[in-house]
């Protein structure tokens, strides 16, 4: 197979779909790759460390989506790159298509198969291809939150940690999963005073038995959501429902309940925020005050840290990358039911159920779509 990557245009965005070890073990398998001139650059890898792995460089980006069978990327494609996708070809890259209907109705027009990385699960239910980049984000939150507080940045002008005699910063992260835990842990760390809101027991059983004093943990009903809400600082939204668009958990008309220049980190925007005011920010622009509150939406939070964000998802997006590869998607996705899961778009249908319920769409089983 011919694999392609192409570098990231989405604003801000330094991360690569590809290392030079994911490459150099795809030509090991026996397959092409061939890469966009200086798509590694921004996470640290030269073209030279790709040619070393025994890649190819292409100049421009039509080369490669004319040329390969397979695209490998990190961000949703962009209207260009949806213009260059082709009947028949696979695309392996986030995709978020549950917000996002233009380009869910241009991958459909294109014909492509579409794998999300987002919805691959594994055995245990989890999303091992979103977890690096939950982490990632997780632990940023409070780091991009507490830079949000700043007085010079519209916010409450107070530090996380506090000093001897003044109380600390209080967070309150919305959801308990990995962004939730990984959030809540750096907060803490920072001296923050923390509390979790989930609605599953067990979770916070589990949280509260691992991370003990930490942080506190409490039950996410709207009365008790808004009311810890007025009291905090900052507050993290770090919700998901796999595939589908995020709940709106605080609505327009609670921003005058909250604390004036809180700080509100929508680490959901990827999946259309879990704020009604969230709407998606850069790295280059990522505030902006509603109310009062200051908002920080930006929709690709990991790529802050581009090296340690690419190097994370290669990690987990290589073995299912060379199954693809190896077998081709229909074989890799009839051995690999948790691959299956990952198929969003095939041949002009959708084939992903929760997408096809947040935007009103018609929904191919991905089981039928093996066979069509």
């Amino acid at each position: 197979m011919r694999i392609g990557c192409p570098t990231e245009i989405k604003p801000q965005e330094y991360r690569v779909g590809m290392t030079p070890n994911a490459a150099r073990e795809a030509v090991a398998h026996g397959h092409a790759v061939v890469i966009q001139t200086n798509a590694g650059a921004g996470a640290g890898f030269p073209d030279e460390d790709y040619i070393a792995a025994g890649a190819e460089i292409a100049a421009t980006a039509e080369e490669i989506f004319a040329s390969a069978d397979m695209i490998v990327k990190v961000k949703e494609p962009q209207a260009g790159e949806r213009k260059m996708l082709r009947e028949g070809q696979l695309l392996f890259t986030y995709l978020h298509l549950a917000p996002d209907p233009e380009q869910t109705h241009d991958l459909l027009e294109s014909g492509c198969t579409a794998i999300a990385y987002e919805t691959v699960t594994d055995a245990a239910g989890g999303l091992p291809l979103l977890a690096p980049m939950s982490e990632v984000a997780g632990r940023l939150a409070p780091q991009v939150g507490a830079w949000t507080l700043q007085k010079a940045n519209g916010g409450r002008g107070v530090l996380m940690g506090g000093v001897p005699g003044v109380g600390p910063a209080r967070v309150v992260v919305i959801g308990g999963g990995v962004v939730g835990t990984h959030a809540a842990r750096i907060a803490a760390g920072m001296g923050a005073d923390v509390t979790v809101l989930d609605r599953s027991l067990g979770r916070m059983r589990y949280l509260d038995d691992v991370f003990g004093g930490q942080f506190k943990t409490s039950y996410a009903s709207a009365g008790n959501t808004i009311e810890l809400a007025r009291e905090a600082d900052m507050i993290i939204g770090a919700v998901l429902i796999p595939g589908a668009a995020a709940p709106k958990l605080i609505s327009r008309a609670q921003l005058s309940e909250l604390k004036p220049g809180a700080a509100l980190v929508d680490v959901a925007i990827d999946q259309g925020g879990c704020f009604e005011t969230s709407r998606a920010t850069t790295h280059q622009d990522p505030i902006y005050d509603v109310d009062g509150v200051m908002h920080y939406c930006v929709a690709n939070m990991p790529g802050a840290v581009a090296r340690t964000s690419t190097i994370a998802l290669g990690n987990a997006t290589m073995p299912f990358m060379l199954a693809l590869a190896d077998k081709g998607w229909r074989k890799a996705c009839e051995d690999d039911p948790h691959l299956l899961a990952g198929l969003n778009v095939h041949a002009g249908k959708l084939t992903y159920f929760a997408v096809g319920k947040a935007l009103g769409l018609d929904v191919l089983s991905p089981q039928l779509a093996l066979k069509a």
